[in-house]
């Protein structure tokens, strides 16, 4: 998954020309490239990378946070690696049989993989990780999601591992190779109290520490000798180490990058990034997230939004394309469905459903029963006001994402919806969502497999239960069967799913996430995952 609770940014509002516009996107595909490089790596050396959001969970099984997978992704190793062209390659299993029906998975594990403590890697090892990612009392909804409706796991051997299902399920290779589902040291996992601030993995890289509000440091493992299949080298990573710092102010990491202090950075502020494109010394590389957009989730299960006709006409009166030009200057698209086009089955007839509609918002409030006003604007009905709470964690909300929200909310008060944005800390944010104590609340996730709609629109999700902050029941029928069927009864029954939200407006889709990765030139090696997160395995620095 990679949940993400909006990411903000500096709070500069504008407008962007269609040429400048069309001029950021022509730079950002020649970036993209730049990282390539035949010359020879050289080993060594310091990888420093400022975040600008923070993760308080370290342990990737525990927690859908795309910061956690960029981290842990160094430290835990995958079953199965995905590359860039979306095919899967060996990694901890050298070789898998999958029958007819994807109802019996069998990976055949590689020899000599150890954790970082000791322990073998084997299937016994495998068995435990996903039988403790499934008891109940672990929380790892998103980890568990990926994994579906297992019916037994069986070691017949020590480098035999037997994934059986109750029912077909076809998108559990994809699911294996996230760092979600990347296997831990069983040795450490049953002796330890809680596993919020370590990992202890077979990866590149051991955790030297984690600490939450500053960062976490990475020492290189000398003896790494099994690297994902896609991979462009074998043996140890280049750096000897990689520094993770959390920086959320844009002019630190934006100084510390141009500086040197930082070979790279995230979340490139809108506002700047034509600064640091314009660089000889810097490049933006940027990736499009596959998998559910930024949106609002709408809570059907009370208040306004338990009327569709409320519904609707919010989704009619948010003008996302203006609000996302207004808070991202043209570096990101608006997003035109729930899924991101990178998505397997995007349906590409969703875009002409629906849409900014600021008439059809007034009628179908004045249907509602909300026809007076007050001398705010706001709408009333029996005495209340047209009052509508976002609620959105600080911690892991860019600047530019308050911005956007800021600029929703002067759309939709034109409609006479009084969007009332409240912020919270972390913790607070979870608490509003299992006690369903929340309007509208806004995130995404990432994953190339269209499985993400059952993680997030499936009722066994709603809060505390999982994602599901739209609180929808009406999709599990297709979004069960369309794990186990054919591709193209597949592709049916997720365009029906992704036509029923716009329909139903369980959600506003805002624009299309994108990890725009600000890094040295002297940068080289990185790959990008099919998550859309960037992979220091291959990286090294020109010294």
């Amino acid at each position: 998954m990679d949940r993400n609770s909006l990411n903000i940014h500096g709070k500069r509002r504008g407008g962007l020309s269609i040429a400048l516009a069309l001029s950021i996107w022509a730079s950002i595909g020649t970036a993209a490239n730049a990282a390539s490089d035949d010359t020879k790596p050289v080993d060594g050396g310091v990888l420093n990378v400022g975040l600008a959001t923070d993760t308080s969970i370290i342990d990737p099984s525990i927690t859908g946070s795309s910061i956690t997978a960029v981290i842990a992704r160094n430290l835990v190793d995958s079953l199965v690696g995905q590359a860039e062209d979306n095919s899967f390659t060996p990694w901890l299993a050298e070789r898998w049989e999958i029958n007819p029906d994807n109802t019996v998975y069998t990976f055949h594990l590689r020899q000599g993989v150890t954790f970082s403590d000791g322990t073998p890697l084997d299937a016994a090892a495998v068995k435990f990780n996903f039988e403790r990612i499934l008891d109940p009392k672990t929380v790892s909804s998103y980890a568990k999601s990926l994994l579906g409706p297992i019916d037994k796991i069986e070691a017949p051997d020590r480098l035999t591992l037997v994934i059986r299902y109750r029912e077909s399920f076809a998108p559990l290779l994809q699911g294996l190779s996230l760092p979600y589902l990347g296997i831990q040291s069983p040795t450490y996992l049953q002796k330890v109290q809680s596993t919020t601030n370590t990992v202890i993995g077979s990866g590149p890289y051991v955790l030297d520490n984690f600490t939450k509000g500053s960062g976490s440091k990475l020492a290189r493992r000398a003896d790494y000798d099994w690297g994902p299949g896609y991979a462009k080298h074998k043996g140890p990573a280049h750096f000897e180490q990689i520094v993770f710092k959390y920086l959320p102010e844009a002019s630190v990491r934006l100084g510390a990058l141009a500086s040197g202090q930082l070979q790279a950075i995230d979340a490139v502020p809108p506002a700047n990034y034509r600064s640091v494109q314009g660089n000889g010394k810097l490049q933006v590389v940027t990736r499009e997230n596959p998998g559910i957009n930024s949106a609002y989730f709408l809570n059907t299960s009370k208040g306004p939004f338990h009327d569709l006709r409320v519904r609707q006409a919010f989704q009619a009166a948010v003008n996302g394309p203006a609000a996302v030009k207004a808070a991202y200057f043209g570096t990101l698209k608006p997003a035109d469905n729930i899924l991101g086009p990178s998505t397997l089955y995007y349906d590409r007839d969703i875009p002409s459903k629906w849409g900014f509609d600021l008439g059809k918002a007034n009628h179908l409030l004045d249907e509602a029963g909300w026809s007076q006003k007050d001398g705010d604007g706001i709408r009333r009905k029996d005495g209340a006001r047209l009052s509508l709470h976002y609620v959105y964690d600080t911690g892991s909300t860019s600047a530019s994402e308050v911005t956007l929200a800021q600029a929703v909310q002067y759309q939709v008060k034109q409609a006479g919806f009084d969007l009332q944005l409240d912020p919270v800390d972390a913790g607070g944010w979870t608490a509003h969502l299992n006690t369903n104590d929340y309007d509208l609340v806004s995130f995404f996730y990432v994953r190339a497999e269209p499985d993400i709609l059952r993680t997030v629109f499936h009722s066994a999700h709603i809060p505390p239960g999982g994602q599901n902050a739209s609180r929808t029941k009406s999709l599990d029928e297709k979004l069960n069967k369309a794990v186990g069927a054919t591709d193209a009864e597949r592709k049916q029954l997720y365009a029906d799913v992704q036509k029923e939200i716009i329909e139903q407006a369980y959600a506003v889709p805002l624009f299309v996430v994108a990890y725009q990765l600000g890094a040295a030139k002297a940068l080289h090696g990185i790959s990008w995952a099919t998550n859309a997160k960037p992979n220091f395995y291959d990286a090294w620095l020109d010294q």
